[in-house]
């Protein structure tokens, strides 16, 4: 049976993860410092180590919605895979420090080893996922008539 949407993404094999790492870089953010836009060219993606950033979205007429905080171990960043743009914005909450992927080395990377590659795909499909659903509940509770309600 297939975990439900809720539930946090699983992490990638320790084998895909350990090349994935192998081509990392270390950086920081300032609090307030903004990692991407919406529509903005997705040529990169973090993992974070220590921190929190947020995920928002722009809703016309008032100020960005807050989607989700992301913390310890979390992907973001997922657009570079699908589509090359941002489909939200992110700024750093808190400092962070995190490992920085460039795009297209782990493009390439995928469609050299088809094993990898499908290893990433699931992972982001199911970061994908749950970064939807918790749009759709958040976006709920702030703009719709009952809220969220809770339910599916």
């Amino acid at each position: 049976m297939n975990a439900p949407v809720t539930s946090k993404p699983q992490a990638l094999p320790a084998d895909v993860r350990q090349r994935l790492m192998a081509i990392a870089d270390e950086v920081s953010f300032a609090q307030g410092t903004r990692l991407f836009e919406e529509d903005g060219p997705a040529d990169r993606f973090w993992l974070i180590r220590t921190g929190t950033v947020d995920l928002d979205i722009r809703v016309p007429g008032r100020r960005a919605a807050l989607i989700e905080s992301l913390g310890h171990n979390e992907l973001v960043g997922w657009s570079w895979l699908y589509g090359r743009t941002w489909h939200l914005g992110a700024e750093a909450a808190t400092p962070v420090r995190a490992y920085e992927f460039d795009a297209e080395t782990v493009r390439t990377l995928c469609a050299e080893d088809p094993v990898f590659g499908q290893s990433i795909a699931l992972w982001i499909g199911a970061v994908v996922a749950h970064r939807l659903h918790a749009a759709r509940t958040r976006l709920l509770d702030l703009y719709g008539p009952y809220g969220s309600g809770g339910m599916r």
